[in-house]
């Protein structure tokens, strides 16, 4: 019997995706969630079994050999600040700034939304709100062509103390709430940005509210453990992201 050969020709809307790593999970939760990267791709193969996916571990300085290694880039949520005098930070603000240049397609989320921002002249601090947690809702201003047209408001999973306080030159705000002026934001059509985590699940956001528990107060605390009553939209910000990715 012949071999059967995979073909190198891409199927349409398939994508090789680099997800820039940018923290790593606790040890003693990472074996019940895996580490970010794995979030992520659990999340993107569910729609899309066929894409691929590379992972560069850009605290430890790994990054492609050629920027067209990848369809694509993704950059994971970190416990970092993106305004920390780190070296592995301004090595990612530089990458970022290089893709910009090229247009190639990226995302990021939290810490990567607020990467992006800081790499292309916005501002990242602090916010005087003190500490998103739980499952917030944002609303879209307005349905860019990767949104599926229906319901403005989504509700997504947040943990983060810093905001971007001020986009960056270009950049276009198309969602916020109340606590989160600049929760997604675009930048053309190559660069597409959350503040919230699309990839969480409820219990894991139980594992952080609880770690973080003294840090963030009590009254936060228990707001935030109230609010998993509600589901993510999950499903639908995966095909978001997907319908962006896939699309040219």
């Amino acid at each position: 019997m012949m071999p059967v050969l995979k073909s190198n020709l891409k199927r349409e809307n398939e994508v090789k995706l680099g997800i820039l790593k940018t923290d790593a999970v606790r040890p003693d939760w990472a074996s019940d969630f895996g580490e970010y990267p794995d979030m992520f791709i659990v999340l993107l193969a569910e729609l899309e079994p066929d894409w691929e996916f590379k992972v560069y571990d850009v605290e430890l300085g790994s990054y492609p050999n050629d920027i067209d290694e990848v369809d694509a880039y993704l950059i994971t949520g970190s416990k970092s600040s993106v305004y920390d005098d780190k070296p592995w930070i301004t090595q990612l603000l530089q990458f970022i700034r290089d893709l910009h240049a090229r247009k190639k397609k990226l995302v990021g989320i939290c810490f990567g939304h607020q990467a992006v921002a800081q790499a292309l002249g916005g501002r990242v601090e602090k916010s005087a709100k003190g500490w998103g947690m739980g499952l917030h809702t944002h609303h879209f201003n307005k349905t860019p062509k990767w949104h599926d047209q229906g319901e403005l408001d989504f509700s997504i999973l947040v943990s983060h103390q810093d905001q971007v306080v001020e986009a960056p030159p270009g950049a276009d705000v198309l969602a916020s709430s109340d606590f989160c002026e600049n929760a997604v934001s675009a930048i053309g059509e190559h660069i597409l940005t959350f503040q919230g985590h699309p990839e969480f699940v409820p219990d894991y956001s139980k594992e952080i509210m609880q770690f973080r528990r003294e840090l963030i107060g009590e009254q936060v605390y228990q707001q935030a453990r109230a609010s998993l009553a509600t589901p993510p939209q999950r499903k639908r910000m995966a095909q978001w992201l997907v319908n962006f990715l896939a699309n040219s």
